[in-house]
């Protein structure tokens, strides 16, 4: 943007960044010339609204000036544990090319002031590989897996190429003659590897700019392998409302809220008005316009401002972003791609995958992530009044209201060994009154008969109340909204959850964990899960 001084050009590029590695190279830049930047991603999963967040700091790099190269990395997708099939990359980098160039039209970008380049497009090259097979001659076993940590996929024996993958991303600085490389903070240690081993390649350092990690609307990291954590970019509006209000929004919390985050990395960033608007009733204080995000932080944390309200005004102006792309999506040509870059396998005939399926389910696919599990906190425990087996429970699972649960464990375990505990919840089965009191979750349990002994599951350390929990290995989904008891799917699926001789929580022989780790017991093993 022409008349900006060199401190009001900084000031765009590293407004609501997390950090800056590298603040007085970029100055020193600046002060002669545009700052050269470029941002990558692996063409894996389908896309998500997760990435507005860096789209809108590529409009901060823009409005100051920067020359910005967007980088499909399709070879990184592959290398990445195989993520992206090699059959499928052409595809997959065909539909992120497509789907990135319509949200950056939809918040007002311009292209004509992008470079947008594939992987393998140098990446193949004589000279790239030759420094491929440098790097590796000097960079140790320790330091390439500990530069991928956070963004490899982990595993216990991996394939030799995640190692490549950090030593890759950091030449890809030097190969697309860029000054600066921009990231989630998740990427921290690839570029602090980049800044160690380029210079031992005789390449200079580059700077780089770490976006923070916005919360899923689960309360973690929004990612593309946990459906019900992100709303895709081609979510219709009624998927986007309902996925709204099930996310995790608790009256008061303003932090791992990913409500808030969107708010306040995307729409406040791509709102040439900057205002926000809450639409409700005379009775629940009427309407009211923001013109700073801190403003609305402080009434959500105050309790003003009602989660359920927060969420109706976040929907209605996501859907006003996302409708362009959807309409750009309902071509033929386009729909066409999707299906060929995310092929839906076809349906094998024979038996079941697990018994009690049945034929014209909506989702037929018998997978425990079809169960809606999450991490709760129970906050009271009393005994139920007209029965000395029962305990009732009051449960905050992230939601607007506590539930309440209904527990056979009066005599089992002790009340104070369950208060103010966090627990594992079974939180889509049709609520049933016992004994008049309607429990709308089950708290799930380790249960051995002989001898007869009862834990609840142990929740991974740093867990929080309204995380997610699936089951590693198995292929992901939104869980259904309420389980059909006629269906008879969770007695299906309970019947291979156990307990194994290690005290892990098992699906089959799937882990059962949240974002932080795996779920088991104290000491309980080889029991059933109820």
């Amino acid at each position: 943007m022409a008349g900006l001084t060199v401190d009001q050009k900084y000031e765009l590029i590293s407004r609501n960044l997390q950090e800056v590695l590298g603040e007085d190279r970029i100055k020193s830049i600046l002060a002669v010339r545009d700052l050269k930047i470029y941002w990558g991603t692996a063409t894996t999963g389908m896309i998500h609204i997760a990435y507005f967040v860096p789209m809108t700091k590529i409009a901060d790099f823009l409005n100051a000036g920067c020359e910005v190269t967007i980088l499909f990395a399709d070879l990184h997708a592959f290398l990445d544990n195989m993520k992206a099939p090699w059959t499928l990359l052409e595809k997959r980098c065909e539909y992120y090319q497509r789907a990135i160039k319509s949200m950056l039209k939809s918040i007002g970008v311009p292209l004509e002031k992008l470079r947008f380049i594939k992987g393998t497009d140098y990446q193949l090259s004589r000279e790239y590989t030759l420094d491929v097979y440098k790097l590796s001659s000097i960079v140790t076993e320790h330091d390439a897996k500990k530069a991928g940590a956070e963004v490899v996929k982990q595993v216990d024996h991996p394939f030799l190429s995640g190692m490549l993958y950090p030593g890759l991303q950091a030449l890809d600085e030097e190969y697309l003659m860029v000054d600066a490389q921009f990231g989630g903070v998740d990427q921290r240690k690839i570029f602090t590897f980049s800044e160690k081993y380029l210079p031992k390649l005789g390449y200079s350092q580059r700077a780089h700019l770490m976006n923070p990690m916005v919360p899923g609307l689960t309360g973690s990291k929004m990612s593309s392998s946990d459906e019900s954590s992100k709303i895709n970019l081609l979510d219709s509006a009624p998927q986007v409302k309902k996925k709204l209000k099930m996310a995790f929004c608790e009256p008061g919390n303003v932090k791992d809220n990913g409500v808030l985050a969107f708010l306040r990395y995307v729409l406040f960033s791509v709102q040439r008005s900057q205002e926000f608007l809450i639409e409700r009733k005379e009775a629940n204080g009427g309407n009211k316009t923001y013109s700073s995000f801190e403003d609305v932080e402080k009434d959500f944390s105050q309790k003003v401002l009602h989660p359920a309200d927060l969420k109706m005004a976040v929907c209605r102006d996501l859907d006003k972003l996302l409708q362009p792309i959807r309409d750009e999506f309902e071509s033929t040509e386009n729909k066409k791609l999707v299906a060929e870059a995310y092929p839906v396998e076809k349906k094998k005939k024979g038996p079941p995958a697990a018994k009690g399926a049945a034929a014209g389910d909506k989702n037929d696919a018998m997978t425990p992530n079809r169960l809606d599990i999450r991490i709760g906190r129970i906050t009271n425990v009393e005994k139920h009044p007209d029965a000395d087996a029962l305990f009732v429970e009051t449960v905050d699972l992230g939601e607007d209201t506590p539930r309440t649960v209904v527990s056979g464990l009066a005599g089992l375990v002790t009340e104070e060994s369950l208060r103010d505990r966090l627990g594992v919840f079974l939180c889509n089965l049709k609520p049933q009154k016992m004994r008049g009191i309607e429990s709308q979750a089950m708290l799930l349990c380790a249960s051995s008969d002989e001898p007869r002994a009862v834990e609840p599951l142990n929740v991974p350390e740093g867990s929080k109340v309204g995380d997610r929990v699936t089951f590693e290995g198995v292929e992901s989904c939104a869980p259904d909204e309420r389980l059909n008891p006629k269906k008879k799917i969770w007695e299906a699926l309970q019947a291979d959850l156990k307990i194994d001789s290690l005290c892990q929580a098992l699906w089959r022989d799937c882990s059962m964990r949240t974002n932080k780790g795996s779920i088991g017991t104290a000491s309980l093993k080889g029991a059933p899960i109820k």
